[in-house]
């Protein structure tokens, strides 16, 4: 077995190195293995299939689709004034606000891509006016628009349901919630220490009648959480019906309320979602046929052996896997990694007695860290293109909220209880 292991895992490697797109990459090498194990072609034909015919992974193009009229709707403006209402006025206060924004936004978009350049295109250039670096701006935007990948609704959080053997969608993204929150709060404290050291400015007091006005302009945006949880969470309509009734709200509230959308706009918007899903869908599908192969090959069950051999202590397992993680997400996109790495590392966990929603959001967070890490953030690459900066220079000043947001994933790994505390209040009702 080790002349197909090396095809598989070297065929894709070089690949990557030639620059050729993940979901490209994964299905060349599984055809390549298929032909070196003697499989017939078909099988990995059929394997990318079979995955797509699956009733929750329907609720990822909807959500895409919902969180792009959300985005092109005005929402990310509304957002700003409503959070500058709410801490604006501290020391440093843009930063905060920009935290604050992309926690709400990120519940709506569920792509940390979309939050930057929605929030950023905003406040980047208003804090870069109001006397704040540039680079600062930049590290705030692109580190805390990682909330949205863990906040509720997540449509990387319904991928590694799926990757897990069908997880409880409904209990991955409550247990998101609270970790979602603590990475903002933890970025919240370098922002403001970085602002008191440089003296940023702090923000006016809004009026009473901005505050109201900003209020009432967000609530229909931030009614979009409310209607997706609570409905699943009530058992009114399942994660996937939540993610089509998600598309349907968005419009109303896109169209008849802020009319900052019209069809034509519309359908441009559902143009660009469409390309995103085939995107998306078409990397899911590749994964699974490199991910059966990594199964047939018994790749994880040696990469099992060789970490508990190491240490079968739980501690020292889940710090060796966050490392790997971490490392992993400097190299890759999320998705890919949790398709393939979910098949590999959760057994291990569970081996140690972590719960799998627990690890599911260990995971969450993790490669959420690895999007603002060069040399392939993706949402760091958008930061830098919306923000006019070169990539290398943002770093140096992403490091303080590089470092808080390690603090919470090691926070949230050794602590489980803030994960599951919110899954555990609903038990076997979800």
């Amino acid at each position: 077995m080790a002349i197909p292991v090396l095809v598989l895992i070297g065929s894709f490697l070089g690949l990557l190195i030639l620059r050729v797109p993940i979901s490209v990459s994964l299905a060349l090498s599984s055809f390549l293995t298929a032909f070196s194990v003697g499989v017939s072609p078909m099988v990995v034909v059929q394997k990318m299939c079979d995955v797509l015919d699956n009733f929750s992974l329907m609720a990822i193009p909807f959500f895409i689709l919902a969180g792009q009229i959300m985005a092109d709707s005005g929402i990310a403006e509304r957002l700003v004034d409503f959070s500058n209402v709410l801490v604006g006025k501290l020391r440093g206060g843009l930063a905060i606000v920009n935290i604050v924004a992309s926690m709400l936004f990120g519940g709506m978009s569920g792509s940390s891509v979309a939050d930057t350049a929605s929030i950023g295109s905003v406040l980047i250039p208003e804090m870069v006016k109001k006397g704040y670096d540039r680079d600062y701006s930049v590290a705030v935007t692109v580190t805390s628009s990682t909330q949205g990948l863990i906040i509720p609704p997540s449509h990387n959080a319904i991928i590694y349901a799926y990757a897990a053997g069908g997880l409880s969608i409904a209990k991955l993204f409550l247990a998101g919630a609270i970790p979602g929150v603590l990475i903002g709060l933890g970025l919240m404290i370098p922002a403001y220490y970085i602002a008191v050291k440089k003296n940023y400015p702090a923000g006016e007091k809004p009026t009473w009648k901005k505050a109201l006005k900003a209020t009432k302009d967000s609530l229909l945006g931030l009614l979009t959480i409310v209607i997706i949880i609570g409905g699943v969470l009530s058992g009114v309509f399942t994660a996937t019906e939540s993610s089509a009734i998600a598309v349907v709200y968005a419009f109303i509230v896109a169209y008849f309320f802020y009319r900052s959308v019209n069809i034509k706009e519309l359908w441009k918007i559902v143009l660009r979602s469409v390309k995103t899903i085939a995107a998306v869908m078409f990397l899911i599908a590749s994964a699974s046929a490199f991910g059966w192969f990594l199964a047939y090959l018994r790749i994880p069950n040696a990469i099992a052996t060789a970490v508990l051999s190491i240490s079968s202590n739980k501690y020292v397992v889940l710090l060796m896997i966050n490392v790997i993680l971490l490392l992993l997400g400097m190299i890759m996109d999320m998705a890919p990694l949790i398709l393939i790495t979910t098949p590999i590392f959760l057994p291990i966990a569970e081996k140690v007695g972590v719960d799998p929603i627990h690890f599911g959001i260990i995971m969450l967070i993790n490669l959420g860290i690895g999007l603002c890490t060069p040399p392939v953030g993706n949402t760091l690459f958008v930061g830098c293109i919306v923000g006019e900066m070169k990539m290398e220079d943002v770093v140096k000043a992403l490091w303080p909220f590089y470092i808080a947001m390690v603090a919470v994933l090691m926070l949230v790994t050794y602590a489980p209880t803030i994960a599951m505390w919110l899954p555990s209040l609903f038990g076997s009702n979800l």
